[in-house]
């Protein structure tokens, strides 16, 4: 053998031998890293069973669904009671509305006066949102004796009652601007600033926050009618 062709078997060799090295680096790496994961997997796993056995978790748990539970029975009850919508009453009804519940909104209003139904809009909105207060109407007209009782002289007038008592009211549009054009957010903060509706974290902007320009229009041509006395 020429001293050209033990030079390339010698090389070859030495090749060979960094490639073998390179492979067994490899291959044990490779074995590092799936023993690792194997060794995460299982503390993972072992973590989830400690936490699945923590009895105070057990408790937050299991206080969390009897919160939720009470909440839901409190709804159902409030609505029972006629919370959460906007409703017409009549004036036989309306002692047992007004200290049925711990608060109420009474609106006395009249059908054909045209500020009473942009009050009615409003209303309606804030009844559905603000479930702990109920939302109540009555028509002045045919409840000769609360309007003398309760001294009702302009309209729209919304009285407020806490457990049964008239604490407060809003006569006409004076507290929101004097105008008819106020929306429902405006109506809120009065009611939130007297405290018979509490404030909603992350409200919602209303669709039908600004009232209609063209229907505002038909109303009033049509009616021809404002607030007034009775």
């Amino acid at each position: 053998m020429d001293s050209n062709s033990i030079k390339s078997t010698l090389s070859n060799l030495a090749f060979g031998n960094v490639m073998a090295a390179a492979a067994l680096d490899y291959k044990k790496e490779m074995l590092a890293q799936e023993k690792a994961q194997s060794s995460t997997s299982l503390n993972l796993e072992v973590d989830l069973d400690e936490l699945m056995d923590d009895p105070e978790l057990e408790k937050l748990h299991a206080d969390r669904i009897a919160a939720l539970k009470k909440e839901a029975e409190k709804r159902e009850a409030l609505k029972r009671q006629g919370h959460g919508e906007y409703r017409e009453i009549s004036e036989g009804d309306f002692l047992g509305e007004v200290t049925g519940s711990e608060k109420v909104v009474c609106h006395f209003c009249h059908k054909e006066f045209y500020r009473c139904k942009i009050m009615d809009k409003h209303l309606k909105a804030l009844a559905s949102k603000h479930l702990d207060t109920k939302f109540i109407k009555l028509d002045a007209e045919n409840a000769p004796f609360f309007v003398t009782k309760l001294a009702v002289k302009t309209l729209p007038c919304v009285i407020i009652f806490r457990k049964g008592i008239a604490v407060d009211r809003l006569v006409g549009f004076q507290d929101l601007g004097g105008k008819d054009d106020f929306v429902t957010r405006t109506l809120e903060v009065v009611l939130i600033k007297k405290g018979i509706v509490s404030e909603k974290k992350n409200d919602e902007d209303d669709e039908d926050d600004v009232y209609d320009e063209s229907k505002r229009k038909t109303v009033r041509s049509s009616l021809n009618h404002d607030s007034g006395s009775d």
